[in-house]
């Protein structure tokens, strides 16, 4: 294990990461809101500590191995977090101690959306865009944005791309070099963000609450700059404007990235994981909409359908807006949308979850063998479209799944240890795991209530959550550790 070339990268990165704490420094002199200092400091500390691993191991360069790889992912999201929790631990307003300023850091940078903060309309604007900032960046994952750099730095970055990227299938790139495949990702990236924001200005909202809404939604973080997210503008233009947006969002990038290059959009359409999405979505929002109507929570079917629908793709692409009470709702429907947030949105996207190749993996298998016990003796295989599915590849979903079950139900245990009650401690694992943001009970509107210790736990959650099981539970292995 190369662990001085480790730490060397990962100050290389502290010090890159400390440059996000300036736009929010900016944000505070325009307005004068008086929160630049914890900016300022937040910055010349981080920059400080990334100097200070550096410059120690700034002549250890080797190229990184599969083993460094995930290592250094999850290094670089645990130190990253705990920097990013700098500015909310320092400022005056909002007062947080240590483990709130923990969960809010790694809520906005594992884009769970998950908050401890309440009366967010008072609160400096330059916290407010810090923390869509933070979803923006850990949307895409800030390590895929590195893997552009650190070729320039004399580090390959393949490994770091492979721990990084979400769904079951990572070997697949989309240009021949994998610095060339973070750019392409980060350029989609910014250009439908850009989009977004434009989209938000024009049917309404201000520069800054479209920049800042336009990063947690492409994101799919479900950070807002009000208490009554999304539902504050009550406009049915901005509604839909996010709906397509998260839709966009929850879409593989690279499958993105195949349309633009082929000028063809029935590049979407061939895409069986794209396919079975879509018919979740139109199959929640359906449900939604009906069940509305018929217990007439609403005055008119046109409201029915305007917040049904934006409830079901918000949830269950894990992005967690909202647009009204959805857990004053029917206990059918937030239920129903808790566990659509498990499946998510494809892979390869910046939604959390199981992600749909995954679910659509273990529903296939089941099928098969459901298949064999009525034919022993004939072989069956699984495709995806017309291609066929290594067998080691529906063992890994198996693997994952079963992972994904424990963790779980380790944390909920948890939850429950520390005095969480049944429908809270299951549905806040559901939230963090699934990087969703908002529950049940009393974790509904935030997570303010929750202890000390469930904040930390949490916290793991999201981590799990963000760095989908196996790269975070691989460290606990013992051949991990073996050379």
């Amino acid at each position: 294990m190369q662990y001085r070339s480790i730490i060397r990268i990962l100050g290389l990165l502290v010090a890159i990461f400390s440059i996000t704490m300036l736009p929010p420094a900016f944000i505070a002199y325009w307005y004068q809101d008086g929160a630049g200092v914890p900016f300022l400091l937040s910055f010349f500390l981080s920059l400080l500590i990334g100097f200070v691993v550096w410059y120690p191991n700034r002549n250890e360069k080797s190229e990184l191995k599969v083993r460094e790889g995930f290592l250094i992912v999850v290094l670089f999201w645990t130190v990253l977090g705990a920097v990013g929790a700098l500015p909310f631990w320092l400022a005056d307003k909002p007062d947080m101690n240590l483990a709130a300023s923990m969960f809010e850091s790694f809520s906005g940078l594992t884009t769970t959306g998950a908050t401890v903060l309440t009366g967010l309309e008072s609160l400096p604007k330059a916290i407010l865009y810090y923390r869509q900032q933070m979803q923006w960046f850990g949307g895409m994952g800030i390590i895929v944005l590195a893997v552009a750099i650190l070729p320039m730095l004399g580090v390959g970055g393949m490994q770091l791309y492979r721990a990084e990227t979400p769904g079951p299938v990572k070997d697949n790139k989309m240009t021949p070099r994998i610095a060339d495949t973070a750019k392409h990702l980060w350029f989609i990236y910014l250009g439908i963000t850009i989009a977004c924001a434009l989209s938000f200005y024009i049917a309404g909202m201000s520069a800054f609450d479209a920049i800042c809404h336009a990063f947690s939604t492409v994101a799919i973080g479900g950070f807002s700059t009000y208490d009554a997210s999304i539902g504050y503008f009550n406009s049915v233009s901005i509604n839909m404007i996010c709906v397509v947006f998260l839709l966009i969002s929850s879409v593989n990038f690279p499958l993105h990235f195949a349309a633009v290059r082929g000028k063809n959009i029935k590049t979407y359409w061939r895409d069986p994981e794209l396919k079975a999405f879509m018919v979740i979505q139109l199959a929640l929002m359906l449900i939604c909409f009906l069940v509305l109507l018929e217990e007439q929570i609403y005055p008119d079917w046109l409201s029915a359908l305007n917040h049904g629908l934006f409830q079901a793709v918000s949830m269950s692409t894990t992005a967690g807006f909202s647009t009204a009470s959805f857990s004053s709702w029917p206990l059918f429907l937030p239920i129903l949308l808790i566990f659509a947030s498990f499946i998510g949105g494809c892979a390869g996207s910046t939604a959390g979850g199981l992600k749909v190749v995954r679910v659509l993996l273990l529903f296939l298998q089941g099928k098969r063998e459901l298949n064999r016990l009525v034919h022993p003796r004939a072989v069956y295989s699984i495709k995806l479209g017309r291609r066929p599915v290594p067998d080691r590849i529906v063992e890994a979903v198996w693997g994952f799944f079963a992972a994904y079950t424990l963790v779980f139900v380790v944390i909920m245990l948890l939850l429950l240890l520390v005095g969480m009650d049944n429908i809270s401690a299951f549905t806040a694992t559901a939230a963090c795991l699934n990087n969703l943001g908002p529950g049940l009970g009393e974790v509904a509107a935030n997570f303010a209530s929750v202890p000390d210790a469930g904040k930390w736990i949490l916290v793991v959650a999201m981590i799990f959550g963000r760095l989908e099981i196996f790269t975070l539970l691989v460290l606990f292995t013992a051949a991990f550790w073996k050379d």
